[in-house]
């Protein structure tokens, strides 16, 4: 006797499952239990589970998948129920799932079917009450629904988790929302088969003879459980000759605040009867959708003006400077309407040479944006009149501080301020006429990639006091060198604070850059390889680098100490000089200089150069050595200011291979008196200096100039072996 004969003898069925094409395969009495004649069949998935109570179908699903991660036996019970919904029997199925050959996520459910008894009345052989675990099924699907579509950032968003819910026992395979505009209504979204002509209208007249449009027109829902009754009620929306691959629909309207903004369709391809309990979670759906796509559609506009409002303001397309290479981001971070006044521009001037200029308005509002826009243009307009760069900065502040206060309902004064970085290029001399008011030091990497503030004389912020001065500070990029322009959002985006947002930058502005990386990509080569590829893909790398680490995933794991400060938005230009790759050959070594400027009427600045000296000097092998160097510089540039009347002129250079490098300083000034060694008592105050360097240096002296004298020192990274200090260069 066959299997199948002796399985149908104690009527059982079997049953199997392609996961793969979703083929449902039963013998001649696994088809009678389900209510199908009592043949041999094959149906699609969407088929075979419309024989199934939709609660025991969802309950069934999830016993399956539990059954396939464990590699164990599913057993259910399952309810069987005719097109109207009437319980026939109650089955049970026992299943097992095998792999498929060829296939590794693919799966066959081979599993039997068999008839159990209802149980008697007080017992509980039949388990829990179905009607509870649709009911806590549903309200779990409605939980994380609300939640799915309460986190969705946008239209598309809010589409895609609409179709992708998998709602209990009747999940529809694809759904279209209309919106409404004026006397007719559109898709904005589609999602589920588009074989065959069966799709929603893209543009009818609110006054057709569509379910969509009646929804809109009455704000009821309309349900179509079978084809018939979609051509019996709507047989202008019905063409004979259209294939169809869907056997119910529901359209729902879309309501927000007693308005009605759309409707939604939901199509099914099995069978639905639409039950109070599966129209109640219609209903729900929605209304949240509703709410989702009215909530985002207000983001998207404000996102759009705030975005449109910002871009236009920026320079068109890329700027080109013979000489340099240039490279700028803009990234806005605030959301809806909190835009911010970050701008750069590139201008370029009457004299031949180029401006740059980088800024931010106070404030994150349309007022922001809108005042940036306006002192962008008068920059623009100082600058191609010619005007130095302090005047730029000294006009722009007076039209600043004028520009009138409109009246805010509320009777408040609202005054607005404006840090600005403005700095004009001279890209054959490499050199930079900065001035700055109230705006972040710019930031250049060195040839050999280490990282330096420069810091640059200032002025208050523009638009607080209109007779501001804004002194210059002249620059000198070298061959090879990189200028890093931004404004605080670079640095302070993830709560840091000055000193830590230019620590979380230093760590990704002095890696070398690879081009053949890739975007995004940091390389491990040294300056000759920096200098072998394309300087502008290179320089566009560290910019999107220098963007990532504040907003990519790195910048997650350096949160600053000021956790709780909001975002704001960054705006940053990058400056290379470009430089032969014969500068640096086999055997040579970049060189590692700087150049500050200490005016009389300045003395604080002594403080800023110690600092710079501390940067050069970050690695340098002996700190004792760094303490020394900056002991001897102080000494330096202080006795300039006390004993001449002019300023001091600094210039530190490094040069040599790591170990055993040479630091060079020399500072020089407008007198022609040279130092002399004194003698000086145990309480005089002064009179050290030259004892000072005679102890400290490796190497010292004083050079006569025609206009002035410069005295300088050395120091000597390593020693030779008799312990006498020993130049690089051997000497």
């Amino acid at each position: 006797m066959r299997t199948e004969d002796l399985l149908a003898a104690i009527a059982t069925g079997l049953w199997r499952w392609d996961s793969v094409s979703g083929a449902v395969s039963y013998d001649a009495e696994a088809a009678r239990l389900v209510g199908l004649p009592a043949e041999a069949v094959t149906l699609p998935e969407a088929a075979a589970r419309a024989c199934f109570h939709p609660a025991d179908w969802l309950e069934v699903k999830a016993i399956v998948q539990l059954a396939v991660a464990e590699g164990t036996l599913a057993e259910a019970r399952l309810r069987i129920v005719d097109e109207k919904g009437t319980v026939l029997r109650t089955v049970r199925t026992r299943s097992r799932p095998i792999a498929r050959g060829g296939s590794e996520d693919g799966y066959y459910l081979l599993g039997t079917l068999q008839e159990v008894p209802d149980p008697l009345p007080g017992t509980s052989a039949g388990g829990p009450p179905i009607t509870g675990d649709w009911r806590r099924n549903r309200e779990a699907f409605l939980l994380d629904a609300g939640r799915a579509l309460a986190e969705a950032m946008s239209t598309a968003e809010v589409l895609r988790v609409a179709a992708g819910l998998s709602m209990p026992g009747f999940s529809p395979d694809g759904l279209a929302v209309f919106g409404v505009e004026g006397e007719r209504i559109s898709v904005i979204g589609h999602h589920g088969p588009r074989a065959g002509a069966d799709r929603p209208l893209h543009d009818i007249a609110l006054s057709t003879d569509h379910p969509a449009a009646e929804v809109v027109r009455t704000g009821r829902a309309v349900y179509l459980p079978t084809p018939e009754e979609y051509r019996g009620r709507f047989p202008a929306a019905w063409s004979p000759g259209r294939p169809r691959i869907r056997r119910s629909w529901a359209f729902l309207p879309l309501i927000v605040a007693g308005r009605t903004i759309g409707a939604w369709m939901a199509g099914f391809a099995h069978p639905v009867s639409f039950s109070p309990d599966e129209r109640s979670v219609l209903t729900t759906i929605a209304r949240m959708l509703a709410q989702a796509l009215s909530r985002t559609a207000l983001q998207e506009t404000e996102r759009e003006l705030a975005d449109g409002l910002q871009r236009s303001m920026l320079p068109a397309s890329k700027p080109d400077i013979p000489g340099l290479t240039v490279a700028a981001r803009y990234v806005p971070t605030g959301g809806g309407l909190q835009v911010g006044g970050d701008w750069y521009d590139v201008i370029g001037l009457p004299s031949g040479r180029t401006a740059l200029v980088i800024g931010d308005v106070q404030g994150h509002d349309v007022r922001a944006a809108g005042i940036m826009g306006q002192l962008r243009i008068a920059v623009r307009a100082y600058a191609s009149e010619g005007h130095h760069p302090d005047a730029v900065l000294s006009r722009a502040s007076r039209f600043l501080a004028g520009l009138a206060e409109p009246e805010r309902p509320d009777g408040r004064y609202d005054p607005r301020f404006a840090t600005c970085l403005y700095m004009e290029v001279d890209p054959v001399a490499g050199t930079l006429d900065i001035a700055r008011a109230g705006h972040p030091d710019p930031a250049v990497r060195l040839a050999d990639g280490t990282m330096m503030l420069r810091p640059t004389a200032g002025g208050l912020p523009l638009g607080i006091d209109p007779d501001t001065d804004y002194p210059t500070t002249r620059v000198v990029l070298e061959p090879g060198e990189t200028l890093l322009m931004c404004t605080d959002g670079l640095i302070e985006t993830g709560g840091h604070d000055l000193e830590t947002g230019w620590d979380r930058i230093r760590k990704v502005f002095e890696r070398p850059v690879s081009p053949a990386a890739g975007s995004g990509g940091l390389g491990s080569g040294d300056l000759s390889d920096d200098l072998s590829g394309d300087l502008s893909d290179d320089l566009e790398i560290l910019a999107d680098s220098l963007v990532q680490a504040v907003h990519g995933p790195p910048s997650h794991h350096t949160t600053g100490p000021l956790a709780d400060r909001r975002e704001d938005d960054i705006a940053l230009l990058l400056i290379r000089r470009e430089a032969e790759v014969c500068l640096v050959g086999p055997g040579s070594a970049p060189v590692r200089r700087t150049a500050i400027t200490v005016a009389q009427a300045e003395p604080e600045r002594i403080a800023g150069a110690r600092q710079q000296l501390r940067d050069m000097l970050h690695d340098w092998a002996d700190p004792d050595q760094v303490e020394s160097a900056v002991l001897m510089l102080s000494e330096m540039v202080t006795n300039v200011l006390v004993h001449t009347d002019g300023d001091a002129l600094l210039v530190a250079e490094v040069s040599g291979r790591h170990g055993s490098r040479r630091l060079r300083l020399d500072v020089a000034d407008g007198s022609d008196e040279l130092p002399h060694r004194r003698r000086p008592g145990e309480l005089a105050s002064s009179g050290r200096g030259l004892l000072l360097m005679e102890l400290l240096a490796d190497n010292w002296g004083v050079d006569p100039r025609g206009d002035g004298k410069c005295i300088w020192y050395e120091l000597y990274e390593a020693a030779s072996e008799d312990g006498a200090p020993s130049s690089p260069d051997g000497v």
